[in-house]
């Protein structure tokens, strides 16, 4: 099945379909293949130029898929498309805090599993599953703005920047954290600015990385080194308040890699060589409601986290799947949804990832305010709860379990 689209005049087009999605990142265009191969009729509109090329420049940008969304991928095709040579395939996790004795090593073998999870640019996954929805039969629109969508009881019309308008049973905002269509519903919002941003770049270092991804909490902020494909290259995020970071940026080449390996205790020797360096700023935002009648909200739109566990696409993921399955899940008639089995599917989609939302803002408001504490009894009780977390089985299997799943 395909959107039907019936031309008005000469200049403008009505497309019919059963959904649009707003956003062509990794979430939207996941949700958008998913539906598409249970028979729904998609269309997805991206403001930005894409393309299913995979990029040949490394892209600064990337994130730390778990098995749960490396699965997912690979059941709607994408992860086969995604050159081995990207995938920065991790097997342990090295915590530790900044001249301190605490620390905890988790490592793929304590769970009988072959590795932790993956480091792939967020642009390498975007283009791999712009392939996967173009073969699926999304009608896929890019370079495309959307004026403010008009809400109806069973229906959502949005008019596209080349005066086409659309008509969808459901409009789905993919559209990130400054989601203009959850901005357009009135959706309030809550909002916490962490007064930090996150310092990206890549680096080279003498010493391999040996599939570890490292984290380091100094006293301002963490330091992630997530391995690359390449033995010898890691994608940091290094979360500072805001002067700090901008100072990072602005550092010659040689003064940042003197920071650099200072912070991170020297653990990979030499650093040799550092990418363009870019900042971006760190907000917690949670929607207070997902669902505006037959508008819903995914990813970005409707939570972001901070970075320091590095599980905001395996969230945004996560609620890509679940609406999925339970919105595949519904049978039509004529094409139609029925309205009530609709409404129950949005509000157990809502209902299922808010919680999983509220769990994962928890935990990194936790960890936040516990390693941001400059106390010195506090940092005792820190260095010691690592220590013994460290020998602790039970619990590493928990947070194992946990970065594993959706």
């Amino acid at each position: 099945m395909h959107a039907v689209a019936r031309r008005v005049g000469t200049n403008m087009a009505v497309i019919r379909t059963q959904v649009t999605v707003v956003g062509g990142g990794m979430i939207g265009l996941a949700f958008a293949t998913a539906m598409a191969r249970r028979g729904r009729e998609v269309v997805l509109i991206e403001k930005q130029p894409m393309q299913g090329q995979i990029p040949s420049t490394p892209s600064l940008r990337v994130s730390a898929l778990n098995h749960a969304a490396e699965a997912w991928l690979r059941e709607l095709g994408a992860w086969s498309r995604i050159p081995e040579s990207r995938q920065g395939a991790y097997s342990g996790m090295h915590v530790w805090e900044y001249d301190s004795f605490g620390h905890i090593r988790f490592h793929a073998h304590d769970a009988d599993m072959t590795h932790l999870g993956t480091i792939v640019e967020n642009d390498v996954v975007a283009a791999a599953l712009w392939q996967t929805a173009e073969e699926a039969g999304v009608r896929l629109y890019a370079e495309t703005t959307v004026s403010e969508p008009e809400y109806h009881a069973h229906d959502v019309t949005l008019q596209l920047g080349n005066g086409d308008v659309v008509l969808s049973q459901l409009l789905v905002a993919a559209d990130g954290a400054q989601s203009k269509l959850r901005a357009a519903s009135g959706t309030p919002v809550t909002h916490r600015d962490y007064e930090q941003e996150g310092v990206v770049c890549t680096i080279r270092t003498e010493v391999p990385h040996g599939g570890i991804a490292r984290q380091v909490f100094l006293g301002d902020g963490p330091l992630a080194l997530l391995p690359m494909a390449d033995p010898h290259e890691c994608s940091i995020v290094w979360s500072t308040p805001i002067l700090r970071a901008r100072e990072l940026v602005n550092l010659s080449e040689t003064e940042f890699k003197q920071a650099l390996h200072v912070a991170s205790d020297n653990q990979l020797g030499t650093i040799e060589r550092v990418s363009a360096r870019v900042s971006f700023p760190l907000t917690m935002r949670y929607a207070e409601d997902w669902i505006h009648g037959r508008q819903v909200l995914m990813g970005d739109a409707a939570h972001t986290i901070h970075p320091l566990a590095g599980q905001g696409a395996n969230l945004g993921l996560g609620d890509a799947f679940v609406l999925a399955e339970r919105l595949g899940a519904l049978g039509t008639l004529n094409g139609q949804w029925d309205e009530a089995e609709l409404a129950r599917a949005l509000r157990g989609y809502s209902r299922a990832r808010k919680a999983a939302a509220v769990r994962h803002i928890a935990v990194m408001e936790g960890f936040h305010q516990l390693f941001t504490q400059p106390n010195p009894l506090m940092r005792a009780a820190r260095a010691t709860g690592l220590a013994l977390a460290d020998k602790i089985n039970p619990l590493k299997d928990f947070f194992l379990r946990q970065a594993n799943h959706f």
